[in-house]
């Protein structure tokens, strides 16, 4: 063969060769996060989310694509985004924001994987057939966030021992929003104490709760569990303040930004474990085979600056159990 014919094969070839490559290369994976809540408070549950990812060898536009969908606390819209997402065809969803967004999301799918980051009992719910084996295509972690209402009733009153007469704040959109007022007013007459449940699903119903709470006698507030309140955090905490109300939350986010009290798991640890979660998918495992993760520590945050503030003495005791105290 001649040289001149040698070098244009070559070349030919030279020229297919990376085409070649380029087709076989496989395309970039995309995840869905659904999101019952905002995109700006949840900021640090997203890094936390990406945390995860990371420890699972991606990152968000490198070798991860990321479809984010917020329902800006308007819960009916979820099942709308998450069909959306369904349409697109993302390799996984992450249900985030509570019971809700898992359970529109497992009602617009049932082949796509599905993580949730923080719920109440997912067995319950409905959504894994045991912790230790999902059996479906939905897992991730459970914060018995709503279960935890009860100690938080508890922990209110060593809080304010002369309180008689509570309020508990519910968002009536939540899923669980009737068993989460039962238990909470069954715990109540356990303890001994007048429960008036209130509901607020907009930062207006926030406001009007709080402007009837000394009409009621209501003297201490729970915040019941629910990532909408969540979000409204600086919201609950300026009101808790403003009223002279004490209050305690599911979050200990809430405290730092004011709050009296908290009680429950890390809410950043449910979105880091998603984050494993999807990493460990995309890999090839199955949400079936991947055990619910359950909190194995619950944390009570007391913010003594909010306390002396609010002209109460915790007493000692309390303070000793806290796992992390403000001052």
């Amino acid at each position: 063969m001649r040289r001149r014919q040698f070098l244009g094969v070559l070349g030919g070839t030279a020229v297919t060769w990376p085409l070649a490559a380029r087709a076989q290369q496989p395309a970039i994976p995309v995840v869905g996060f659904l999101a019952s809540a905002s995109s700006g408070p949840n900021s640090r549950f997203v890094t936390a989310f990406h945390q995860g990812l990371s420890e699972g060898g991606y990152a968000e536009g490198r070798n991860i694509m990321i479809e984010y969908r917020w329902a800006d606390n308007e819960y009916d819209r979820l099942p709308a985004l998450a069909a959306d997402l369904v349409h697109r065809s993302v390799a996984v969803i992450v249900a985030s924001g509570g019971p809700v967004a898992a359970i529109a999301a497992k009602k617009a799918t049932s082949t796509i994987p599905i993580v949730f980051t923080a719920t109440s009992d997912p067995i319950q719910l409905g959504l894994v057939a045991s912790f230790a084996s999902p059996g479906g295509n939905v897992t991730g972690s459970a914060m018995f966030t709503a279960e935890l209402d009860a100690k938080r009733l508890e922990l209110l009153r060593e809080l304010v021992p002369a309180t008689r007469v509570v309020g508990v704040l519910v968002n009536p959109g939540r899923s669980d929003v009737e068993a989460q007022s039962r238990d909470v007013q069954q715990a109540g007459r356990r303890l001994g104490l007048q429960v008036t449940v209130m509901r607020a699903s907009s930062e207006r119903d926030i406001d009007a709760a709080f402007v009837g709470l000394a009409g009621q006698g209501i003297t201490a507030l729970l915040v019941g569990a629910d990532p909408f309140f969540v979000n409204r955090r600086q919201q609950l905490v300026a009101l808790a303040a403003r009223h002279a109300v004490p209050s305690i939350y599911m979050s200990r986010e809430i405290v730092t930004a004011g709050g009296l009290a908290s009680y429950g798991a890390s809410i950043t640890d449910g979105y880091r474990q998603a984050g494993i979660y999807v990493s460990q998918i995309l890999k090839g495992a199955k949400p079936a085979d991947l055990p619910v993760v359950q909190p194995t520590k619950l944390e009570l945050v007391i913010n003594l600056k909010t306390a002396k503030a609010l002209g109460l003495t915790i007493l000692p005791t309390l303070l000793a159990r806290a796992d992390e105290v403000i001052e």
